[in-house]
């Protein structure tokens, strides 16, 4: 074949300046037949690379890929070596090859994949693997009453697919929760995910789209090793397809209002929902997202071996009742600890108080809504009983149920304490409810004492306890009779005589 510069030669002479086929062959020493091909020639392609087979190694390249691939999805710790997969090979496969070519072909097919995942990780592009997230708002019923929670969906573009959950707030806490629980149910990780910039993972978006994260979002990045990408600011249509998603699951799921007694279980049956979803044709590709959603998981990464703590830590200071503010909400401590620094671990439905050794103190519920005060009483109730009349004024006097703030304002100073202390020794996880109705029925004939009340309660706790009769194993020992009454002591006067006599 001619080099460029001679094809060029030979089209300039012969068309532009309409010399002869033989006169420019005669020059350049060729033939004037390929002097004429390369002149009227209208198509130059492009010389495709010459592959050669290679039977040892075309048979096994395929499980070398796949061996590869499933190694850049864990950390790099756990990826085989090249001289693993030769001995694999080997030993698996009949491989008759050189160690040396494997190595070779490891080392190129590594580089090449390599290449192809950081180029597969455009942020707009419907590339498998990768995912979207966004929160959405619908209403539920709770308790009788409509209520706006949110919902955090993960969406995955390539196979137009979804996963959601429901939770009482946006915060921190319930974004890492829920992603963790996607992750734990698809049993991997996608490598690349994109948000907006939400206020749970960003605490500052800086110039050249530099951006702080919050502590706690960063290091769940860290432990699960995915890829993150945020959305320019006002610009949520870069994450177009979770944006559609978002609507798409409120209007096909949560619309009319679904009642909800606990959002655990209700959360539950969501995924079932998402997963009976996909068994429909994708909008443009004509395949079942169910497929394509399969092409999404093979390019997952590795799940870790532990669960990421999706809490944060916080030290706060308690005030002279030994109360904490956290997130504008209050929580009852412990008296010892009154004007004290105390740490608090906070979850997305729990607030943990603890110690300096990380003891737990006390465990609350974490609050939402417009209640505004936890309060656990087992820790002062020791307190309360030292100091009936003094703790009557107080606040926290106020937090009993009703009933025994009625009961304890009508008791004497000794009766409230005899009182303070039996709620101490029965009061278990702050729940009044059977000490309630003890109170209530122990008050049916007036004003009960602490033992009535005592027994009431161990009645109601017991009431559906079988009593069996206990039938002792040995024989009871004859005991002799026994007269009663006073007649023996007539019977002895009459022998010994009157008294006095």
């Amino acid at each position: 074949m001619l080099a460029v510069a001679q094809i060029d030669y030979i089209r300039h002479e012969v068309n532009q300046k309409g010399e002869t086929y033989a006169n420019v062959g005669r020059k350049m020493g060729v033939d004037p037949r390929t002097v004429n091909k390369y002149a009227n020639q209208d198509e130059f392609k492009r010389k495709e690379k010459q592959k050669r087979k290679s039977p040892v190694m075309d048979p096994v390249k395929p499980i070398l890929d796949k061996w590869i691939k499933e190694d850049l999805k864990k950390k790099r710790k756990y990826h085989r070596t090249a001289k693993r997969m030769f001995q694999q090979l080997e030993k698996f496969h009949s491989f008759t090859g050189s160690y040396r070519t494997v190595r070779d072909y490891v080392s190129r097919r590594k580089q090449e994949l390599k290449e192809t995942t950081v180029d597969a990780a455009l942020p707009l592009e419907s590339f498998p693997g990768t995912a979207q997230v966004d929160f959405g708002t619908a209403p539920f019923k709770y308790q009788s009453e409509v209520i706006d929670l949110p919902y955090l969906v993960m969406s995955f573009p390539y196979s137009n697919s979804f996963y959601f959950q429901v939770f009482p707030s946006e915060n921190t806490e319930c974004l890492l929760e829920g992603l963790q629980r996607m992750f734990q149910h698809m049993g991997g990780v996608p490598k690349t995910i994109r948000f907006d910039n939400l206020s749970p993972a960003v605490k500052k978006i800086r110039a050249k789209g530099e951006r702080d994260l919050t502590d706690t979002f960063d290091r769940f990045v860290l432990h699960y090793g995915f890829e993150y990408e945020f959305c320019n600011p006002g610009k949520g249509n870069e994450k177009g397809h979770v944006e559609a998603m978002v609507k798409y699951v409120r209007n096909n799921f949560l619309l009319p209002e679904n009642t909800i007694l606990g959002l655990n279980q209700f959360n539950l049956t969501l995924w079932e929902l998402a997963e009976e979803d996909r068994n429909r044709p994708h909008y443009e590709k004509d395949i079942i997202q169910a497929k394509l959603y399969e092409e999404d998981k093979d390019n997952w990464l590795v799940l870790p071996e532990k669960e990421f703590e999706c809490a944060r830590y916080q030290d706060v200071k308690a005030d002279k009742y030994g109360m904490v503010t956290i997130d504008k909400k209050q929580y009852s401590t412990s008296p010892r600890f009154a004007k004290q620094k105390v740490s608090v671990c906070i979850t997305y439905n729990t607030v943990l108080i603890l110690n300096d050794n990380n003891e737990v103190i006390v465990k609350h519920s974490r609050l939402y809504g417009i209640r505004r005060k936890s309060m656990i009483w087992q820790p002062y109730l020791d307190l309360l009983s030292k100091r009936p009349r003094a703790v009557k004024y107080s606040s926290l006097y106020d937090q009993f149920p009703a009933i025994w703030s009625d009961y304890l304002i009508d008791c004497t100073e000794e009766e409230q304490k005899s009182a303070l202390r039996l709620l101490g020794e029965l009061l278990k996880n702050d729940d009044f409810s059977l000490l309630n109705e003890a109170l209530q029925t122990a008050s049916t004939h007036g004003h009960p004492s602490v033992d009535q009340i005592k027994h009431c309660f161990y009645t109601l706790l017991n009431q559906n306890t079988p009593h069996t009769t206990i039938k002792p194993n040995l024989s009871i020992p004859k005991v002799p009779e026994i007269t009663r009454g006073l007649s023996h002591y007539d019977s002895f006067f009459q022998k010994e005589g009157t008294l006095g006599e």
